[in-house]
Protein backbone atom coordinates (compact mmCIF):
# COMPACT_ATOMS: atom_id res chain seq x y z
CA UNK A 1 0.00 0.00 0.00
CA UNK A 2 1.26 3.47 -0.88
CA UNK A 3 1.89 6.20 1.67
CA UNK A 4 2.69 9.90 1.72
CA UNK A 5 6.38 10.76 1.58
CA UNK A 6 8.24 13.83 2.86
CA UNK A 7 11.81 12.48 2.86
CA UNK A 8 13.95 12.00 -0.20
CA UNK A 9 12.76 11.34 -3.71
CA UNK A 10 9.11 10.37 -4.26
CA UNK A 11 8.51 7.16 -6.20
CA UNK A 12 5.17 6.75 -8.03
CA UNK A 13 4.90 3.04 -7.22
CA UNK A 14 5.44 3.62 -3.49
CA UNK A 15 4.10 7.09 -2.69
CA UNK A 16 1.00 9.18 -3.15
CA UNK A 17 2.10 11.99 -5.42
CA UNK A 18 0.72 15.04 -7.14
CA UNK A 19 0.40 14.61 -10.90
CA UNK A 20 2.99 17.00 -12.35
CA UNK A 21 2.80 15.71 -15.92
CA UNK A 22 1.97 19.20 -17.21
CA UNK A 23 5.09 20.62 -15.54
CA UNK A 24 7.21 17.79 -16.94
CA UNK A 25 5.85 18.44 -20.43
CA UNK A 26 6.90 22.10 -20.16
CA UNK A 27 10.39 21.14 -19.03
CA UNK A 28 10.69 18.56 -21.80
CA UNK A 29 9.93 21.28 -24.36
CA UNK A 30 13.01 23.14 -23.10
CA UNK A 31 15.10 19.97 -23.33
CA UNK A 32 13.84 19.20 -26.84
CA UNK A 33 14.88 22.70 -27.88
CA UNK A 34 18.37 22.09 -26.51
CA UNK A 35 18.18 24.66 -23.72
CA UNK A 36 20.64 24.87 -20.86
CA UNK A 37 18.88 26.04 -17.67
CA UNK A 38 18.67 25.90 -13.88
CA UNK A 39 15.89 24.74 -11.62
CA UNK A 40 16.56 26.75 -8.51
CA UNK A 41 13.96 26.58 -5.77
CA UNK A 42 13.95 26.56 -1.98
CA UNK A 43 14.70 23.45 0.06
CA UNK A 44 12.20 20.56 -0.13
CA UNK A 45 10.48 22.03 -3.15
CA UNK A 46 10.48 18.81 -5.14
CA UNK A 47 13.55 19.45 -7.30
CA UNK A 48 15.05 15.98 -6.92
CA UNK A 49 11.72 14.24 -7.48
CA UNK A 50 11.12 16.39 -10.56
CA UNK A 51 14.49 15.38 -12.01
CA UNK A 52 13.77 11.73 -11.31
CA UNK A 53 10.39 11.87 -13.06
CA UNK A 54 11.87 13.90 -15.91
CA UNK A 55 14.49 11.22 -16.45
CA UNK A 56 11.71 8.68 -16.97
CA UNK A 57 10.05 10.98 -19.51
CA UNK A 58 13.29 11.56 -21.43
CA UNK A 59 14.98 8.17 -21.41
CA UNK A 60 13.24 6.84 -24.53
CA UNK A 61 14.54 9.72 -26.65
CA UNK A 62 17.80 10.69 -24.95
CA UNK A 63 20.74 9.28 -23.06
CA UNK A 64 20.19 10.78 -19.63
CA UNK A 65 23.18 11.29 -17.35
CA UNK A 66 21.60 12.24 -14.02
CA UNK A 67 24.18 12.95 -11.32
CA UNK A 68 24.35 14.79 -8.01
CA UNK A 69 27.15 16.87 -6.57
CA UNK A 70 25.93 15.92 -3.10
CA UNK A 71 27.93 12.71 -3.53
CA UNK A 72 31.16 14.63 -4.02
CA UNK A 73 33.33 15.60 -1.07
CA UNK A 74 35.04 18.98 -0.81
CA UNK A 75 38.31 17.45 -2.00
CA UNK A 76 36.69 16.71 -5.36
CA UNK A 77 36.71 20.44 -6.11
CA UNK A 78 40.25 21.21 -4.96
CA UNK A 79 41.90 20.84 -8.37
CA UNK A 80 40.80 20.55 -11.97
CA UNK A 81 42.33 17.07 -12.31
CA UNK A 82 40.51 15.70 -9.26
CA UNK A 83 37.22 17.27 -10.31
CA UNK A 84 37.41 16.05 -13.90
CA UNK A 85 37.96 12.48 -12.77
CA UNK A 86 35.14 12.71 -10.22
CA UNK A 87 32.76 14.12 -12.84
CA UNK A 88 33.58 11.43 -15.39
CA UNK A 89 33.13 8.71 -12.78
CA UNK A 90 29.72 10.09 -11.78
CA UNK A 91 28.58 10.06 -15.40
CA UNK A 92 29.91 6.54 -15.90
CA UNK A 93 28.11 5.27 -12.80
CA UNK A 94 24.75 6.75 -13.71
CA UNK A 95 24.99 5.37 -17.26
CA UNK A 96 25.39 1.91 -15.75
CA UNK A 97 21.62 1.97 -15.24
CA UNK A 98 20.86 2.81 -18.87
CA UNK A 99 20.77 0.59 -21.94
CA UNK A 100 23.75 2.21 -23.69
CA UNK A 101 26.57 -0.14 -24.66
CA UNK A 102 29.13 -1.29 -22.11
CA UNK A 103 31.86 0.08 -24.34
CA UNK A 104 30.33 3.55 -24.24
CA UNK A 105 29.87 3.42 -20.47
CA UNK A 106 33.48 2.34 -20.01
CA UNK A 107 34.69 5.09 -22.32
CA UNK A 108 33.35 7.86 -20.10
CA UNK A 109 36.17 7.43 -17.60
CA UNK A 110 39.32 8.54 -19.40
CA UNK A 111 42.41 8.40 -17.22
CA UNK A 112 44.28 10.77 -19.55
CA UNK A 113 41.98 13.70 -18.71
CA UNK A 114 43.77 15.90 -16.19
CA UNK A 115 42.46 19.41 -16.86
CA UNK A 116 39.43 21.22 -18.24
CA UNK A 117 40.80 21.49 -21.77
CA UNK A 118 41.18 17.73 -21.93
CA UNK A 119 37.73 17.30 -20.36
CA UNK A 120 36.28 19.50 -23.10
CA UNK A 121 37.85 17.32 -25.80
CA UNK A 122 36.60 14.21 -24.02
CA UNK A 123 33.02 15.54 -23.87
CA UNK A 124 33.24 16.28 -27.59
CA UNK A 125 34.13 12.66 -28.35
CA UNK A 126 31.51 11.21 -26.03
CA UNK A 127 28.69 13.45 -27.30
CA UNK A 128 29.42 13.06 -31.01
CA UNK A 129 26.36 11.67 -32.82
CA UNK A 130 24.52 11.21 -29.51
CA UNK A 131 21.79 13.16 -27.73
CA UNK A 132 22.87 13.29 -24.09
CA UNK A 133 21.02 15.24 -21.43
CA UNK A 134 23.16 16.11 -18.39
CA UNK A 135 21.22 16.71 -15.18
CA UNK A 136 23.14 17.78 -12.07
CA UNK A 137 21.32 17.92 -8.74
CA UNK A 138 22.57 19.72 -5.62
CA UNK A 139 24.88 21.94 -7.65
CA UNK A 140 25.37 24.32 -4.72
CA UNK A 141 26.61 21.64 -2.28
CA UNK A 142 30.19 22.69 -2.88
CA UNK A 143 32.86 24.78 -1.16
CA UNK A 144 35.34 25.53 -3.93
CA UNK A 145 33.28 27.71 -6.24
CA UNK A 146 36.18 28.58 -8.54
CA UNK A 147 36.48 25.01 -9.83
CA UNK A 148 32.71 24.79 -10.29
CA UNK A 149 32.62 28.08 -12.19
CA UNK A 150 35.44 26.88 -14.44
CA UNK A 151 33.50 23.71 -15.22
CA UNK A 152 30.40 25.74 -16.10
CA UNK A 153 32.58 27.91 -18.30
CA UNK A 154 33.58 24.80 -20.26
CA UNK A 155 29.92 23.88 -20.77
CA UNK A 156 29.11 27.43 -21.85
CA UNK A 157 31.94 27.61 -24.38
CA UNK A 158 30.97 24.26 -25.87
CA UNK A 159 27.33 25.34 -26.08
CA UNK A 160 28.32 28.45 -28.01
CA UNK A 161 30.63 26.50 -30.34
CA UNK A 162 27.88 23.96 -30.99
CA UNK A 163 25.61 26.77 -32.14
CA UNK A 164 28.23 27.53 -34.79
CA UNK A 165 28.49 23.84 -35.76
CA UNK A 166 32.05 23.73 -34.47
CA UNK A 167 31.70 21.34 -31.56
CA UNK A 168 29.72 18.48 -30.04
CA UNK A 169 28.43 18.65 -26.50
CA UNK A 170 25.50 17.78 -24.27
CA UNK A 171 22.16 18.31 -25.98
CA UNK A 172 20.75 19.93 -22.84
CA UNK A 173 22.11 20.67 -19.38
CA UNK A 174 19.90 21.08 -16.30
CA UNK A 175 21.30 22.32 -12.99
CA UNK A 176 19.19 22.00 -9.83
CA UNK A 177 19.80 23.59 -6.45
CA UNK A 178 18.67 26.28 -4.04
CA UNK A 179 20.94 28.92 -5.56
CA UNK A 180 20.94 29.91 -9.21
CA UNK A 181 24.46 30.23 -10.58
CA UNK A 182 23.57 33.87 -11.20
CA UNK A 183 23.25 34.21 -7.40
CA UNK A 184 26.63 32.64 -6.68
CA UNK A 185 27.97 35.93 -5.30
CA UNK A 186 25.02 36.17 -2.92
CA UNK A 187 25.63 32.62 -1.74
CA UNK A 188 29.29 33.31 -1.10
CA UNK A 189 28.49 36.49 0.85
CA UNK A 190 25.69 34.85 2.83
CA UNK A 191 27.89 31.90 3.82
CA UNK A 192 30.75 34.21 4.79
CA UNK A 193 33.10 32.97 2.08
CA UNK A 194 33.70 36.56 0.92
CA UNK A 195 32.63 40.00 2.03
CA UNK A 196 30.72 42.17 -0.48
CA UNK A 197 33.78 44.45 -0.77
CA UNK A 198 36.09 41.52 -1.45
CA UNK A 199 33.83 40.27 -4.20
CA UNK A 200 33.81 43.69 -5.83
CA UNK A 201 37.57 43.34 -6.20
CA UNK A 202 37.30 39.90 -7.82
CA UNK A 203 36.17 39.04 -11.33
CA UNK A 204 33.22 36.65 -11.37
CA UNK A 205 31.78 36.87 -14.85
CA UNK A 206 28.78 34.59 -15.05
CA UNK A 207 29.66 31.36 -16.85
CA UNK A 208 25.96 30.60 -17.15
CA UNK A 209 24.73 33.59 -19.15
CA UNK A 210 23.60 31.16 -21.84
CA UNK A 211 20.87 29.76 -19.59
CA UNK A 212 17.25 29.96 -20.71
CA UNK A 213 14.79 31.38 -18.19
CA UNK A 214 13.03 28.62 -16.26
CA UNK A 215 9.42 29.75 -15.90
CA UNK A 216 7.74 26.50 -14.87
CA UNK A 217 5.70 26.99 -11.68
CA UNK A 218 6.97 24.30 -9.30
CA UNK A 219 4.29 24.89 -6.65
CA UNK A 220 1.09 22.85 -6.71
CA UNK A 221 -2.24 24.43 -7.59
CA UNK A 222 -5.54 23.20 -6.14
CA UNK A 223 -6.30 20.95 -9.10
CA UNK A 224 -2.87 19.31 -8.84
CA UNK A 225 -3.28 18.74 -5.09
CA UNK A 226 -6.61 17.08 -5.87
CA UNK A 227 -4.90 14.48 -8.07
CA UNK A 228 -3.00 13.13 -5.05
CA UNK A 229 -6.16 13.02 -2.94
CA UNK A 230 -8.09 11.29 -5.72
CA UNK A 231 -5.50 8.51 -5.81
CA UNK A 232 -5.59 8.16 -2.03
CA UNK A 233 -9.40 8.08 -1.97
CA UNK A 234 -9.47 5.39 -4.63
CA UNK A 235 -7.23 3.18 -2.45
CA UNK A 236 -8.66 3.96 1.00
CA UNK A 237 -12.28 4.91 0.34
CA UNK A 238 -12.48 7.28 3.33
CA UNK A 239 -15.20 9.45 1.82
CA UNK A 240 -13.23 12.69 1.82
CA UNK A 241 -14.51 15.90 0.23
CA UNK A 242 -11.62 16.23 -2.21
CA UNK A 243 -12.30 19.76 -3.59
CA UNK A 244 -12.80 21.23 -0.11
CA UNK A 245 -9.71 19.55 1.34
CA UNK A 246 -7.54 20.50 -1.63
CA UNK A 247 -8.72 24.09 -1.27
CA UNK A 248 -7.96 24.19 2.47
CA UNK A 249 -4.53 22.59 2.04
CA UNK A 250 -3.69 25.11 -0.65
CA UNK A 251 -4.88 28.02 1.51
CA UNK A 252 -2.33 27.10 4.17
CA UNK A 253 0.55 26.03 1.95
CA UNK A 254 0.18 28.03 -1.29
CA UNK A 255 1.21 24.78 -2.94
CA UNK A 256 4.65 24.44 -1.29
CA UNK A 257 5.33 20.75 -2.16
CA UNK A 258 6.77 19.61 1.18
CA UNK A 259 4.02 21.28 3.18
CA UNK A 260 1.28 19.78 1.01
CA UNK A 261 2.60 16.27 1.52
CA UNK A 262 3.36 16.84 5.22
CA UNK A 263 -0.23 17.84 5.97
CA UNK A 264 -1.55 14.79 4.15
CA UNK A 265 0.91 12.50 5.90
CA UNK A 266 -0.03 13.92 9.30
CA UNK A 267 -3.76 13.42 8.74
CA UNK A 268 -3.19 9.91 7.44
CA UNK A 269 -0.83 8.75 10.19
CA UNK A 270 -1.42 10.97 13.23
CA UNK A 271 -5.12 11.81 13.01
CA UNK A 272 -6.26 8.27 12.25
CA UNK A 273 -7.24 9.10 8.66
CA UNK A 274 -9.82 11.63 9.80
CA UNK A 275 -10.05 13.54 6.53
CA UNK A 276 -12.44 16.16 7.87
CA UNK A 277 -12.11 19.85 7.07
CA UNK A 278 -10.92 20.71 10.61
CA UNK A 279 -8.17 18.08 10.40
CA UNK A 280 -6.17 20.28 8.05
CA UNK A 281 -6.10 22.98 10.73
CA UNK A 282 -5.07 20.45 13.40
CA UNK A 283 -2.28 19.22 11.16
CA UNK A 284 -1.04 22.74 10.46
CA UNK A 285 -1.02 23.60 14.17
CA UNK A 286 1.08 20.54 14.96
CA UNK A 287 3.44 20.78 11.99
CA UNK A 288 4.50 24.38 12.60
CA UNK A 289 5.67 23.32 16.06
CA UNK A 290 7.86 20.52 14.69
CA UNK A 291 11.62 20.87 14.61
CA UNK A 292 12.00 19.38 11.15
CA UNK A 293 14.61 20.38 8.64
CA UNK A 294 12.42 22.86 6.76
CA UNK A 295 11.34 24.97 9.73
CA UNK A 296 14.70 24.52 11.43
CA UNK A 297 16.38 25.98 8.34
CA UNK A 298 13.78 28.72 8.21
CA UNK A 299 14.63 29.92 11.73
CA UNK A 300 18.37 29.46 11.17
CA UNK A 301 18.28 31.58 8.03
CA UNK A 302 16.40 34.34 9.85
CA UNK A 303 18.80 34.34 12.78
CA UNK A 304 21.91 34.31 10.57
CA UNK A 305 20.92 37.32 8.47
CA UNK A 306 19.94 40.54 10.24
CA UNK A 307 18.62 42.19 7.09
CA UNK A 308 16.42 39.19 6.36
CA UNK A 309 15.19 39.10 9.96
CA UNK A 310 14.32 42.80 9.90
CA UNK A 311 12.53 42.49 6.54
CA UNK A 312 10.23 39.70 7.69
CA UNK A 313 9.76 41.25 11.15
CA UNK A 314 8.66 44.53 9.57
CA UNK A 315 6.06 42.73 7.44
CA UNK A 316 4.62 40.31 10.00
CA UNK A 317 5.04 42.02 13.36
CA UNK A 318 4.96 45.72 12.50
CA UNK A 319 2.58 45.53 9.55
CA UNK A 320 4.84 47.60 7.33
CA UNK A 321 4.67 47.42 3.56
CA UNK A 322 7.97 46.58 1.92
CA UNK A 323 8.58 46.98 -1.80
CA UNK A 324 9.61 43.89 -3.74
CA UNK A 325 12.89 45.36 -4.98
CA UNK A 326 15.10 43.04 -7.02
CA UNK A 327 18.70 43.73 -6.05
CA UNK A 328 17.91 44.21 -2.37
CA UNK A 329 20.06 41.66 -0.51
CA UNK A 330 17.28 40.92 1.98
CA UNK A 331 14.64 40.49 -0.71
CA UNK A 332 16.90 38.40 -2.92
CA UNK A 333 17.90 35.99 -0.16
CA UNK A 334 14.32 35.73 1.14
CA UNK A 335 13.15 34.81 -2.35
CA UNK A 336 15.88 32.19 -2.77
CA UNK A 337 14.90 30.58 0.55
CA UNK A 338 11.24 30.52 -0.50
CA UNK A 339 10.18 32.76 2.40
CA UNK A 340 8.55 35.50 0.34
CA UNK A 341 6.69 36.10 -2.88
CA UNK A 342 5.64 39.20 -4.78
CA UNK A 343 2.06 40.48 -4.67
CA UNK A 344 1.31 43.83 -6.34
CA UNK A 345 5.02 44.79 -6.18
CA UNK A 346 5.06 44.23 -2.42
CA UNK A 347 6.78 41.60 -0.30
CA UNK A 348 4.52 39.06 1.37
CA UNK A 349 5.38 35.82 3.17
CA UNK A 350 4.98 32.94 0.74
CA UNK A 351 2.38 30.91 2.65
CA UNK A 352 0.25 30.94 5.81
CA UNK A 353 2.18 28.14 7.49
CA UNK A 354 5.38 30.14 7.22
CA UNK A 355 3.53 33.18 8.57
CA UNK A 356 2.27 31.27 11.61
CA UNK A 357 5.61 29.60 12.31
CA UNK A 358 7.67 32.78 11.92
CA UNK A 359 5.25 34.83 14.03
CA UNK A 360 5.56 32.25 16.82
CA UNK A 361 9.34 32.46 16.50
CA UNK A 362 9.33 36.25 16.68
CA UNK A 363 6.96 36.29 19.67
CA UNK A 364 9.14 33.80 21.55
CA UNK A 365 12.24 35.87 20.79
CA UNK A 366 10.55 39.08 21.92
CA UNK A 367 9.38 37.43 25.15
CA UNK A 368 12.88 36.19 25.81
CA UNK A 369 14.31 39.65 25.20
CA UNK A 370 11.67 41.20 27.48
CA UNK A 371 12.58 38.81 30.31
CA UNK A 372 16.25 39.67 29.95
CA UNK A 373 15.46 43.38 30.17
CA UNK A 374 13.47 42.86 33.37
CA UNK A 375 16.31 40.87 34.92
CA UNK A 376 18.83 43.52 33.86
CA UNK A 377 16.76 46.35 35.35
CA UNK A 378 16.26 44.50 38.62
Amino acid sequence: MKRFNVTGVCIPSKHYMVDISCKLAQIKEMVDYGDYFTINRARQYGKTTTLSLLEEVLKNEYIVASISFERLCDESFETAAVFCRAFMRLVQRTLAFTDVSDEYKKGWLNNNVADFNELSFHITEMCKDKKIVLMIDEVDKISNNRTYLHFLGVLRDKYLERAKNKDYTFHSVILAGVYDIRNIKLKMINEGVYSPLALENKIYNSPWNIAANFKVNMSFNKAEISTMLVEYEADRNVGMDIPALADEIYNYTSGYPFLVSRICKYIDEELEKDWAFHSVQKAVSAIIRESDTLFGDLYKNLENNNNLYDLIYDILMLGRKRTYAIGSPAVDIAKIYGIIKEVDQSVVVSNRMFELAICNHFIAKDEELHKKRIIFRS
